[in-house]
């Protein structure tokens, strides 16, 4: 399952659901852009005629990036 949590906020409380993903908070712009990722990842899954549990993480990686999503950086010690 993919979980999107939107750390900002303007008041008001957003909750999307999918078959394999749940969004919840942000302000709508946020909340916005993480439905259109969770989106777009199932169409590039379904392109690839797989479900989310049978990708590894690596083909995941590709898929997320491909949409816009970014890994953030190890911390450096």
């Amino acid at each position: 399952m993919m979980l999107g949590i939107g750390l900002d906020s303007d008041g008001h409380k957003r909750v999307t659901t999918g078959p394999n993903f749940a969004l919840v908070g942000g302000t709508e712009e946020t909340h916005a852009s993480m439905t259109e990722k969770a989106v777009k990842i199932n169409e590039k899954l379904a392109a690839r005629g797989k479900q989310l549990e049978e990708v590894s993480p690596e083909e995941f990686d590709d898929i997320a990036q491909s949409v816009g999503l970014r890994r953030p950086a190890p911390e450096k010690n």
